[in-house]
């Protein structure tokens, strides 16, 4: 697995990241024996870094996170990079809050359900227009001094959003969504992020199952997946869409690669994008995008897949207030 440094805030990393948004309850059921084994041969293969969010299941990812790592994290609490975000409070009379009281509960509910006494990166998980970033920075620079978090970062910040915050205390990463079917974040904020050394790790790297090669446009998904109601994943933008996969799956196996591997290696390939986070149920999954790590891809090749996506339709995702 190769390794990379987080941008400034120093912290050594694999390139690609196990991430936990599937086991929080919004993307459908799943077996958790078989989930806990996925975690474990993510870090067999040389995953060191694990990203979840007190929002996954309101504290159900981070437990069993937690427990599935519990014999590394005590026998070698330093080997494991584990990443979280708060900020997101489903219950309050607005769902985002990046107050400092609601930001130290839950670090202290993540430190909690994790059972670790530090988290090693914390992030805000989505802007809060209506607390000052003056006020969340302050927060979160109080927690790292009572060693309770070692690093600030946030998530689905613009530039503008990462300055306030930067007036304060440095942000030291972001976290957005990036995939070949969505790609903002090249306008706005990653040219900020590379200017000022923001580590980038990106969420959602095979567009949430769009670019692994297994959806068909008969596609259905359960009530309690979150993309059951999302547009991309419906109609003429679902079946559009994978017209492209088909064409990209094409590429890849020439390549000696998968769909998937080659989505999440255009990604890391791309300037100031530094970790591709992926998430999977089950053992094999997480194999195949691992991976995407050690393929590289060359300027030829990064120009023929921008040229076939040319063809998709670029789409949105989930947010805490809605679907799009």
């Amino acid at each position: 697995m190769r390794m990379t440094t987080l941008g400034r805030s120093g912290l050594t990393v694999s390139r690609v990241a196990f991430g936990t948004w599937q086991l929080g309850g919004d993307w459908g059921s799943f077996d958790t024996d078989t989930a806990i084994a996925a975690i474990r041969q993510a870090r067999e293969l040389g995953v060191n870094f694990f990203d979840t969010a007190q929002a996954y299941g309101f504290g159900k990812a981070e437990s069993l996170l937690g427990r599935a790592l519990r014999d590394e994290l005590n026998r070698d609490r330093d080997s494991v990079v584990l990443a979280t975000k708060g900020g997101i409070n489903p219950g309050g009379e607005r769902v985002r809050d990046a107050s400092r009281g609601w930001l130290r509960q839950g670090v202290e509910q993540s430190l909690r359900e994790l059972g670790v006494d530090h988290i090693d990166l914390y992030q805000v998980h989505w802007p809060d227009p209506d607390t000052p970033a003056e006020e969340t920075a302050t927060a979160l620079q109080e927690l790292v001094d009572e060693g309770k978090i070692r690093h600030v970062g946030v998530s689905n910040y613009d530039s503008g959003q990462l300055a306030g915050f930067d007036r304060v205390r440095p942000v030291e990463t972001l976290q957005p969504p990036y995939h070949l079917f969505r790609r903002a974040i090249e306008t706005d904020p990653l040219p900020y992020c590379r200017e000022h050394d923001i580590g980038v790790l990106v969420y959602s790297p095979l567009g949430s199952g769009l670019l692994t090669g297994a959806l068909t446009p008969d596609t259905t998904f359960p009530a309690d997946d979150w993309r059951s109601r999302s547009s991309a994943f419906q109609g003429d933008n679902l079946r559009r869409n994978l017209t492209v996969v088909d064409e990209l799956k094409a590429f890849a196996a020439d390549r000696g690669a998968t769909v998937s591997q080659l989505a999440i290696a255009w990604t890391l390939a791309q300037p100031g994008v530094h970790v591709a986070i992926v998430g999977a149920r089950k053992p094999h999954h997480i194999a195949d995008c691992l991976a995407a790590a050690d393929l590289d891809l060359t300027d030829s090749d990064v120009a023929e897949i921008e040229r076939i996506t040319a063809k998709g339709v670029q789409v949105e995702g989930a947010s805490p207030e809605g679907i799009a």
